[in-house]
């Protein structure tokens, strides 16, 4: 996956930049795996705005992803590589030998034509699905399960990444992209390999316009806003904030402070993130 630059005809073609797609063969999705996913403008089920900020954006079809790989020891090809609006990451439809058709987030390096499948006993090879007590120490993985048969919920988007480090009793040891390290029961399933389309992250939007077709909406600072808006708001003039540090809307404690409660999971992080 390359990335485009354009020329500066423009100011909004100024340092805007694109991927070259490359590695998608087509740009038909499968009908069958495809749901309406409808605008909800970040409100919830009350009408009251939950994500600030959210709103517009093009329509688009959700794809359903096999995040659960349950279809075990029965082998697919890999027919098409796409586009997916909805992630970073590119997706592959799977062809199983039984017939029935799949989407998977597409790992890095996985070609039309190659053979996955989900199994105990599976090769350590791109695109396959294992339990995380059968693979190597030092392989990478993605799309790792937390309990088994849920589904993955780690790991899952463009460029992404994590390692297995160990194994204690049940427990597999395994580093995260953020750099934390954390134990996950053995019989949760991975896949092997890194996702792929990992040039995402190098992508200029270039303009507001992009940014608004993504279904985000402008955000205004706080410091310019009234002060029955914001409490950063107010003032003659660029003023500072008037507090020992910056807070939210609501009055919250803004930067650095830890939002984290105590959950059960805490005994699992071996490292934190930020080292400790």
């Amino acid at each position: 996956m390359a990335i485009r630059n354009f020329k500066p005809t423009t100011n909004a073609r100024r340092k805007m930049s694109t991927l070259v797609n490359e590695e998608i063969t087509t740009s038909t999705p499968e009908k069958s795996l495809l749901v309406s996913l409808g605008k909800n403008g970040g409100r919830n089920n009350q009408g009251k705005i939950t994500v600030r900020h959210h709103g517009g954006g093009v329509k688009r079809k959700y794809r359903i992803i096999d995040f659960k790989r349950n279809k075990r020891d029965i082998e697919g090809k890999v027919a098409t590589i796409e586009y997916d609006p909805n992630r970073s990451a590119n997706i592959a439809l799977i062809n199983y030998a039984d017939g029935e058709k799949r989407y998977i987030i597409a790992p890095k390096d996985l070609k039309v034509g190659n053979v996955v499948v989900a199994s105990e006993n599976a090769d350590i090879k791109v695109g396959n699905a294992l339990p995380l007590m059968n693979i190597p120490v030092g392989t990478v993985i993605h799309n790792i399960e937390l309990k088994p048969g849920k589904g993955a919920e780690l790991v899952r988007s463009a460029g992404a990444s994590a390692q297995i480090l160990g194994r204690e009793g049940n427990y597999v040891m395994i580093r995260l992209s953020s750099g934390e390290q954390r134990l996950v029961l053995g019989t949760c399933y991975a896949t092997i390999g890194v996702v792929g389309n990992e040039d995402y992250e190098l992508v200029k939007l270039g303009k507001a316009g992009r940014t608004r077709h993504m279904g985000i909406k402008p955000t205004v600072r706080g410091s310019v806003m009234n002060p029955n808006d914001h409490p950063h708001g107010g003032g003659e003039g660029r003023a500072p904030v008037g507090r020992s540090g910056p807070v939210t809307p609501w009055g919250k404690p803004a930067l650095g402070y830890k939002t984290r409660k105590k959950k059960t999971s805490d005994k699992l992080m071996v490292r934190r993130r930020n080292g400790k």
